[in-house]
């Protein structure tokens, strides 16, 4: 094993470690993993496409983590019609932002995936986030299985701001949850359920698009950052479901607006 390769290994295992961390943080894992690319000088070559592709680590965690929810929302859905309707919720909000990224993906990969533009989405996100949280609406929905269709649609437009890396998908999902009238904890836990369809198939569909400037020396730097995300964010998973049902997600907005700040005046 050649140095090059070794050093590739190591710095794979950070990213998969900052994937874990931040995807589901409503800090931007896209943007701390395109940050945190251009810091550690990664492979120009496949960094775009590694980035995209260990969030599959991310939504295999979601689904180990939830699968004795998801396979009795499954079973349900055969015979109940809330269930069925909660499927269905998770198709519409995942419509929009697939829709228009499949429309706009080489101008957004072209235009908003640099560390300027993240710095933006960082503060921009933030400053959003505040807002919403310092000025609390009544929560309606508590459950989510009483989430409307005009509600799923609702937080599936606010997911297109997602595309704008260093937004964040948790931030756009959570807020949309809250100005649609859920409460935290149904918010959050409907923003896990929307990550399967919207990362999973984004990650396939973009690695699919990539597939011809990929190398079979790329598929160990590949797998390990998958796996090192997975774990990283199986435990992430738990820890902020114990969060959000306790506290406001106004610390991780002044998070964001710090360090795209700082990011900023780093790239400037």
């Amino acid at each position: 094993m050649d140095n090059t390769l070794i050093s590739n290994l190591l710095k794979a295992v950070f990213m998969g470690i900052v994937e874990g961390l931040t995807e589901f943080l409503p800090i931007s894992s896209t943007g701390h993993l395109i940050i945190a690319g251009r810091l550690l000088q990664f492979p120009e070559r496949i960094a775009d496409t590694f980035e995209i592709f260990i969030q599959l680590g991310a939504v295999l965690a979601v689904v180990v983590y939830f699968s004795k929810d998801l396979l009795q929302l499954l079973q349900r859905a055969v015979k109940e019609p809330s269930a069925r309707m909660l499927l269905i919720n998770i198709g519409i909000a995942f419509i929009p932002a697939a829709v228009v990224g499949v429309l706009f993906r080489s101008l957004i990969k072209e235009y908003l995936f640099g560390p300027i533009t993240v710095a933006l989405a960082l503060i921009v996100g933030g400053i959003i986030m505040l807002f919403v949280e310092m000025r609390p609406r009544p929560s309606k929905v508590t459950t989510l299985e009483t989430i409307r269709q005009t509600q799923a649609f609702g937080i599936g437009i606010a997911q297109i701001a997602s595309l704008w890396s260093g937004f964040s998908r948790s931030a756009a999902t959570l807020v949309g949850g809250l100005l649609m009238g859920l409460d935290r904890a149904t918010a959050l836990r409907f923003s896990f359920y929307l990550a399967i369809p919207t990362l999973g198939i984004a990650t396939l569909y973009d690695l699919y698009k990539s597939r011809a400037g990929l190398l079979s020396s790329d598929v160990m730097i590949f797998g390990v950052g998958l796996v090192v995300s997975f774990v990283v964010a199986l435990v992430v998973i738990r820890l902020f479901l114990s969060y959000v049902s306790r506290r406001t997600l106004i610390p991780f907005a002044w998070y964001r607006i710090i360090v795209g700040v700082i990011v900023l005046l780093w790239f400037r």
